[in-house]
This record gives C-alpha cells, sequence and structure tokens, in this order.
C-alpha cells in the first residue's frame, strides 16, 4: 500500500514557476514509477509527466515538454514536477500516482494522491 499527497500548487501568473512535490508512505517508494497527471473542469483527466523508479528515465506530454520537469528523491519518498513559464491553459487539479511499471495512461497506476490545485492567471 502507497499513499501520496500532493503539495506545493496556488496561484500563479502566466509566465511563472511553481514546483509541486508528492510525499509517499512506505518504504518501497522506489519500486515504483511515479506519475504526474492533471484535470480540468469539465475535460478528462490527462498525463502529465512520469518517472521510473531509478529516476533513469523520463516521459512528458507533448504539451509540457521544455517546460515541466519530472524529479525523484527516493531517499525522501518524495517525486517532483518543476513547472516552467506556466500558461493559462495548465490549470488543472494535479494528481501524483505510482505505478508497477511507466505509463502514460491512468489506468496503469494503482495509488493516487488527492491533487492539488493550480491555477495560471492571464
Amino acid at each position: 500500500q502507497v499513499q501520496l499527497v500532493e503539495s506545493g500548487g496556488g496561484l500563479v501568473q502566466a509566465g511563472g514557476s511553481l514546483r509541486l512535490s508528492c510525499a509517499a508512505s512506505g518504504r518501497t517508494f522506489s519500486r515504483y514509477a511515479m506519475g504526474w497527471f492533471r484535470q480540468a473542469p469539465g475535460k478528462e483527466r490527462e498525463f502529465v509527466a512520469a518517472i521510473t523508479g531509478s529516476g533513469g528515465w523520463t516521459n512528458y506530454a507533448d504539451s509540457v515538454k521544455g517546460r515541466f520537469t519530472i524529479s525523484r528523491d527516493n531517499a525522501k519518498n518524495t517525486v517532483y514536477l518543476q513547472m516552467n513559464s506556466l500558461k493559462p491553459e495548465d490549470t488543472a487539479i494535479y494528481y501524483c500516482a505510482a505505478a508497477e511499471v511507466i505509463a502514460v495512461v491512468t489506468t496503469r497506476y494503482d495509488y493516487w494522491g488527492q491533487g492539488t490545485q493550480v491555477t495560471v492567471s492571464s
């Protein structure tokens, strides 16, 4: 069982930056690939970024490539999402999730956090 708690969301102006954190419980954090997803009002939850258990490989949605960076610190059981050059269309609830294998679809993830709101004003 893995419990995930996101933090770091908030209100920021377009062009600004935020760093999201996701703290995980348990001693097996490094076994899990971690992903970030987001869901805007009236839209489906969509993939943002993912990272393997070792941190050696990452994957990004085209919409965030070059602006967002996913990383992890296995000693701290934490995964991060650094978001730069934010745009109003990045406004959403951001969720972190854990999976046995790195993936881009929600159905491959077994554990989810409660989400953190990110709002980007124009």
